[in-house]
Order: C-alpha cells, then sequence, then structure tokens
C-alpha cells in the first residue's frame, strides 16, 4: 500500500474537508478515504504549505496531519470509444461495434466493411480495455456447414482459437475454430437444467462441447443423459469436458447423427429432449417424438424465425411438425425469444409437452 499525506478529521467535517481540499487542489484522486471510528483519514497528493495549513485549520479546528498508507482505488478500464479517439475518423467512431462476445479469455467482434482497415487498431484497444482478454477475434461471414462453424481471423493477442469458458459453476473447453459455441446461450442452459427432475433421462440430440448436459448433471444427483453429436472435434472436447466436470457417470456422450442414434439405439427411453439446432431442428421433429417414453415427454425446441410474431410463428411450426407423427403436442409449456441474430431475425425457445 503507498505512503500519502494524511488529512484526519471527524466523521461529521468530512464534506466540509474534501471541498476545501478540491478548492485548494490537494485532493487524491488515486487512493481511496479511510474510516476509524468516529473520524476519517483523507490522502493528500502531498504536504500542505504553511499558507494552505492556515486555511484548513480556520476551517476544520481538530484536524491533524501525518503519513499513513492508503488503498489505491480501482478505477474501471477506459471505454472503447474514448482509447479509439484520434486513432479513427470521427464518421468511423460511428460503426465500432457495439457487441463484443467473451468466450473464456477470448473476445469475438464483427468488424463492419468500412473499419476493416482498423481491425488491429480495435483489436488492441480490446485488449486494452478488457485485461483478462488474450486474443481478439474477428468474424468472418455467417455459421455454416454442418458443424454450425465460422471462419474467424486473430487481429490482435495471441494467436489461437481454444479457450476455457466458465458460465454456472461449468467449465468448457472450447475450440471456436473448430467447434460452436455461443455465450449468449449461457442463461438458456442454466433454465433448461433447473427444469429437469431427478430420475429424469435425457436426450442432447445437438450437444456440441456439452453444456446442456454438462450443467444439466452438475445440477442433479441422479439423471442420465445420452449428448449426441456428429463433428468429431465437438466429441472430443465433449468428453473431456465430462471429466474436468466430474460428470462422466451421469452423461454418455455419442459421435454421429441424432437421427441414425435414436433409430438404433434410443427409441423410447427419452422423458426429455433438447433440441439446439435452430436452423434445422425442424427437421427432427420426428425423431425427437421417437426419441420419447412411449407415455410422452417434455422437447425443448429451437428454431431461428424472422417473421413479425417469431414466437407465435415458431410454436406454430413446431405443432404441425408433431402433427406428421404418431404424437400428440398436449401443451406448449413456454415460447421466450432466446437472442436476437440478425435484424428481425430471432432464436425463439419452444418447451413443449408431447403425449
Amino acid at each position: 500500500m503507498p505512503k500519502a499525506v494524511d488529512l484526519k478529521v471527524s466523521k461529521k467535517s468530512t464534506q466540509k474537508a474534501l471541498t476545501l481540499l478540491r478548492k485548494l487542489a490537494l485532493l487524491s484522486h488515486d487512493l481511496g478515504l479511510q474510516r476509524e471510528n468516529d473520524h476519517v483519514h483523507i490522502p493528500l497528493i502531498r504536504m500542505p504549505v504553511a499558507r494552505e495549513q492556515k486555511e484548513l485549520k480556520s476551517n476544520l479546528p481538530r484536524l491533524q496531519i501525518s503519513k499513513r498508507q492508503f488503498l489505491k482505488i480501482k478505477k474501471p478500464p477506459a471505454k472503447l470509444i474514448d482509447l479509439l479517439s484520434g486513432k479513427l475518423p470521427s464518421r468511423a467512431l460511428a460503426s465500432l461495434p457495439q457487441a463484443v462476445d467473451f468466450i473464456g479469455d477470448i473476445a469475438v467482434v464483427e468488424i463492419p466493411p468500412e473499419l476493416e482497415a482498423y481491425k488491429q487498431v480495435i483489436g488492441e484497444a480490446l485488449l486494452k480495455t478488457h485485461t483478462r482478454v488474450k486474443t481478439v477475434l474477428s468474424k468472418w461471414g455467417a455459421v455454416s456447414g454442418v458443424y454450425r462453424l465460422r471462419t474467424f481471423e486473430v487481429i490482435s493477442g495471441e494467436a489461437r482459437t481454444q479457450t476455457v469458458h466458465r458460465e454456472y459453476g461449468g467449465v468448457f473447453h472450447v475450440d471456436l475454430a473448430k467447434t460452436y459455441f455461443s455465450p449468449r446461450l449461457s442463461y438458456e442452459h442454466a433454465r433448461i437444467a433447473s427444469l429437469v427432475r431427478e430420475g429424469e433421462t435425457i436426450i442432447d440430440m445437438f450437444a456440441g462441447v456439452g453444456p446442456f448436459s454438462i450443467l444439466t448433471a452438475k445440477n442433479h444427483g441422479d439423471v442420465n443423459i445420452y449428448a449426441i453429436d456428429m463433428n468429431p472435434d465437438a466429441y472430443k472436447l465433449l468428453k473431456k469436458n465430462l471429466i474436468v466436470n466430474r460428470v462422466v457417470e451421469k452423461v454418455t456422450p455419442i459421435l454421429g447423427d441424432a437421427r441414425h442414434i435414436v433409430n438404433e439405439s434410443l427409441a423410447g427411453v427419452a422423458d426429455r429432449v433438447i433440441m439446439n439446432l435452430p436452423e434445422k431442428a425442424i427437421e427432427y421433429v420426428d425423431i425427437a417424438c421417437k426419441a420419447l417414453r412411449p407415455e410422452g415427454g417434455v422437447i425443448h425446441y429451437y428454431q431461428f424465425v424472422n417473421k413479425p410474431d417469431p414466437t407465435e410463428t415458431a410454436k406454430s411450426r413446431f405443432a404441425e411438425a408433431v402433427k406428421q407423427t404418431n404424437r400428440r403436442l398436449d401443451k406448449i409449456v413456454q415460447t421466450r425469444i432466446v437472442r436476437g441474430v440478425a435484424p428481425f431475425t430471432y432464436q425463439v425457445a419452444v418447451d413443449a409437452e408431447i403425449k
């Protein structure tokens, strides 16, 4: 702790002392005040000269001046726009990305075309404003392909796409170049885990590195979860994450397409099915229904919707898909907009009871 000149005053005189010290430009803005019984210790930037001491004593007759150790004030990091002022044209500052995803110690940002020439400068500024970040990645294009991958470019910091992400007590090893992972779904992972009941069998049809399965397993003592994914890289990380989170006995990782896996070995076993593949979940509603026990169960269905009423659209599409099976939609328990993914496009969650 740094040592500084200490002005000791009564608590009742604190505000008066601070006003006077600001007027005399003596108050330290880097060190914090300390309270002790009926007194307050105020750090000064230097010893007051004779004229200043006279003015202080005339206004604060019971003050004491000595030396004391003070704690430094933790200042908030500078804002991104503040660091970039003067480094980017004023018109470019208006286009600065407002949303940054933090996955472990990696920051992911989308650089608009008009700022492409300044991407390294923006990356360096992000490292300074978020000290825990070691790598800044820029998104290239949309999520695409069977494995839902996106191309990234390292624009600042360490050249890597691997990190360890933590949420709600879960630890997840992730490689953003090889697996899909979104921190914007963290609440959804925890929400589904909170709905599960003890003793349930759950099929996570598109498990990825395991956030739904692992948080559910960590929050329940008696669950049996089948976590399926067809991406070999995601499957490897899923197995690693099961070990790290100590849920190996509750979660069975399976590599393959959920349709084939359910048809071959998991038909009629599930109390609950999680379908977090918004682009293609509609194509798997029949197999999700087949995975449920004969008496029925719960499906958590996700879909991207760009209609004027996204929740109603998602519900009607899901209901129509269930009609094409030998099951019956008993009740829509809840629909919610999980997040916006593009202008007028949303990811919607539908929780449904199936008979």
